[in-house]
């Protein structure tokens, strides 16, 4: 778990141990292991479910603990004698990761004292609506593993495989597009091209979406294609690329991908830049993932990316 990074006073001492993963509006999550092998030193000697009727057990006990409490607190803090305060169980959780405020994924094998089989993932990057949703399955693929305890040497394999699909022809460009709608197109759009010049002005500050859409559109006019093809207008939903060196210094490429002209569809698959999506858009992302696990992608530049993984 992915402790908070500042822990509040009045949840423990500085010195203290901070058993607190998470806590958000109206729940806190507590890591029970250093209790659970305390009161049950063959803890991880038993199977799962034991595992988690034990937690429940502790988990039940404590809340009536807590809100034994909350008699006094009412006194101390309200004033009052009677009140409605009530702690309350909410979930048993297997594994977890808290990334930040509302940005996790759980395992949660009982709720409210039933017995479920449930992965809750809630406002992780890859859920967006601007990540390709083929490099969002993985990284989904490679979460919902490390929380079911796939060993790392299994998780380096697959995304090794992975990248050599991204880097090879077996993954078409279309599904490593980032989905995008063009907002703002007239704002960036700068002077028209003129006789003998091929781009229309970019202003200032474009977004890159907005940047690859013009380029998409100057290509249509210049190779006359516009006759047959839509231009990429304000709020179309499109998607773009990355682009490697290219005859006419195009650095990204929007398409709407049910209407690629077979023209650019081959000028795209020729000067993809394959391995600027992987890094930019998937690669930070599971490094990211990894160093809040406790791993590292270590990357090398005389060895391929992946050579070194250290726990």
């Amino acid at each position: 778990m992915k402790h908070l990074a500042d822990t509040p006073w009045w949840i423990c001492d500085t010195e203290d141990t901070n058993y607190c993963a998470y806590m958000d509006t109206d729940s806190v999550y507590i890591t029970a292991e250093p209790l659970l092998l305390y009161e049950h030193p063959d803890f991880e000697d038993k199977d799962d479910e034991e595992k988690d009727n034990i937690l429940s057990e502790v988990a039940l006990k404590y809340q009536g603990i807590i809100t034994k409490y909350y008699d006094v607190l009412a006194k101390d803090c309200f004033n009052v004698s009677e009140h409605r305060l009530d702690m309350k169980t909410e979930a048993v959780i297997r594994s977890a990761y808290f990334r930040a405020t509302r940005r996790y994924a759980q395992w949660i094998t009982k709720k409210e004292g039933i017995k479920v089989n449930e992965l809750d993932i809630k406002g992780l990057e890859f859920m967006k609506a601007n990540f390709p949703p083929i490099l969002g399955d993985f990284f989904n693929s490679i979460l919902k593993q490390t929380l079911k305890g796939e060993t790392v040497d299994n998780i380096l394999i697959q995304i090794k495989e992975f990248k050599a699909e991204i880097l090879s022809d077996k993954i078409p460009i279309t599904k490593l597009g980032n989905p995008t709608r063009v907002t703002k197109l007239e704002k960036y759009t700068g002077r028209k091209a003129r006789a003998g010049e091929m781009f229309t002005e970019t202003v200032k500050g474009a977004p890159a979406p907005v940047r690859a859409a013009l380029k998409y559109n100057d290509l249509l006019r210049f190779w006359k294609l516009d006759k047959e093809h839509n231009y990429i207008t304000m709020a179309d939903k499109c998607k773009w690329v990355y682009m490697q060196n290219n005859p006419y210094k195009i650095e990204a490429l929007a398409f709407v991908e049910y209407d690629i002209p077979p023209k650019i569809m081959e000028f795209m698959e020729k000067y993809v830049d394959r391995q600027k999506i992987f890094d930019s858009i998937l690669l930070n992302k599971l490094e990211g993932f990894m160093s809040d696990i406790g791993a590292t992608l270590n990357l090398n530049p005389h060895k391929d990316a992946f050579d070194f993984f250290d726990v």
